[in-house]
């Protein structure tokens, strides 16, 4: 039987997608490095839905982990179907006050280990003519944002990632997506010392995001943005200078202030 596998799947949009995936029959392989939170669900998932949920403990942080998850599911013989990756980091602030650890850490599970996990996975995928992968990025990833620097370019690289894969994999059906949110009301702007009562755009749930991922997943789309007004702030970069487009991200973002 065919497995969805998430990673960052203990809170926010990925623990959204685990709840929303179960109800639909999905099998699912549950990635986090908060094992407690992903048994809890674990639980409540198979007593209420009836599926198969496997809980795999993982620091996507650790350069290993990719190969470690990948090797639990080819010892289990569990055929994963979907990939999500959810998995991600942040800190607010300017980005000449960011740590150097925190920078390796937000570069190494932003990009290094959603990439890991597309390259261990698609080959199965292709092969079977089957299946796809959905890549939570930002709309912070469709220009830099002052305050969110770093952040806002590992998005952008999962962004071109899922764009170039989309077209590669596309010729063996498998689908690759990226969905680009705006702000989202999960817990994860405290966590990365964001100030929500600056920033100037809506923030809205973690339902939005993963009923248009699913859309726009079996509609075959490339990019997919979860509300009117993020498809809008898209469209609208095309009749803006870049400057003018990166000062406008750090407005709404309200982290930097003149």
């Amino acid at each position: 039987m065919p497995y969805t596998l998430i990673t960052g799947a203990s809170m926010g949009i990925g623990e959204t997608f685990a709840l929303e995936f179960a109800r639909r029959g999905h099998n699912l392989v549950l990635v986090a490095r908060s094992e407690e939170k992903m048994q809890l669900l674990a639980s409540e998932l198979r007593a209420k839905h009836g599926t198969d949920v496997r809980v795999f403990r993982a620091d996507l942080n650790d350069a290993d982990a990719p190969s470690r998850i990948f090797i639990y599911c080819r010892d289990q013989r569990l055929d994963i179907d979907l990939l999500v990756n959810c998995a991600g980091l942040s800190r607010a602030g300017e980005f000449r006050q960011l740590p150097p650890d925190k920078l390796d850490e937000i570069m190494t599970v932003n990009m290094m280990a959603a990439a890991r996990l597309c390259r261990l996975f698609l080959p199965a995928m292709i092969l079977a003519r089957s299946g796809g992968i959905i890549n939570v990025a930002s709309l912070g990833g469709l220009q830099g944002v002052p305050g969110l620097a770093l952040y806002s370019a590992t998005k952008s690289f999962l962004i071109t990632l899922s764009e170039a894969l989309h077209i590669e994999a596309g010729k063996s059906r498998v689908k690759v997506l990226a969905v680009c949110p705006g702000f989202i009301d999960t817990g994860f702007l405290d966590r990365t010392g964001h100030d929500a009562s600056g920033i100037r755009l809506p923030i809205y749930g973690a339902d939005k995001v993963v009923q248009a991922a699913i859309r726009g997943f079996e509609n075959k789309r490339i990019r997919v943005f979860p509300t009117l007004l993020d498809a809008v702030l898209s469209f609208s970069q095309r009749f803006a200078s870049r400057k003018f487009a990166v000062r406008l991200s750090g407005y709404f973002a309200g982290i930097i202030r003149a």
